[in-house]
């Protein structure tokens, strides 16, 4: 089975993209969503961040308050690194294990891993192939402005602490164009899941 990073920037289009994938029936592993589970309520994880922060970090229920926790790592970089080295070295083995799990169980050619912060976290080593989502920057700003009504200064911010655009392209072994049509996408979409099919990593 062939092993696929799927990644973009804020505003790319990339979870349309991954949508695509899975209507085509590709096996998807959700790294927002294990980055998610990662803190529910009785976690270790979430145990370590309120032994850490406090439990300021922590809601009347006992969740993550996750506005608390954005506060503290942008008053505080050191915080940010503490967050980092609970939360990553889970969500790594966390998306391995799945892999392999996907690997033993799926008869895909192919699983796509959809994982923002790929090219942040080091993680092309994990993959065969690596997809970028890829629009221009102004791109990026418009349609987050229109989707999440931020201002053009707080998604700034937000691109800056994000891989570069070149940055992504560098690592890329296939760019998915979203810079024009939906139906564009599309289009390229269905060439990659062509290419890929019958490339899957022999069974051992």
């Amino acid at each position: 089975m062939l092993i696929v990073g799927l990644t973009g920037g804020i505003g790319s289009g990339k979870s349309t993209a991954v949508d695509a994938f899975r209507v085509l029936g590709i096996p998807i592993i959700d790294a927002d969503k294990i980055a998610k589970d990662m803190v529910e309520i009785g976690s270790k994880a979430l145990d370590e961040l309120a032994e850490h922060f406090g439990d300021d970090v922590l809601t009347q229920h006992g969740a993550l308050d996750r506005q608390q926790l954005k506060s503290l790592i942008f008053k505080d970089e050191s915080a940010l690194q503490k967050v980092e080295d609970i939360l990553h070295p889970r969500i790594k083995k966390e998306i391995e294990d799945q892999i392999a799990e996907a690997t033993d169980t799926s008869d895909a050619d192919y699983l796509i891993v959809d994982i923002p912060l790929l090219v942040e976290k080091n993680y092309q080593e994990m993959f065969d192939k690596i997809i970028v989502v890829d629009i221009l920057p102004e791109q990026q700003i418009e349609r987050v402005k229109q989707r999440d009504n931020l201002s053009t200064a707080q998604i700034e911010n937000i691109l800056k602490a994000q891989a570069s655009r070149e940055e992504r392209i560098e690592h890329a072994t296939h760019i998915l164009d979203n810079s024009e049509s939906p139906d564009f996408l599309q289009e390229q979409i269905i060439s990659l899941h062509k290419n890929f099919l019958g490339l899957s990593r022999p069974q051992l």
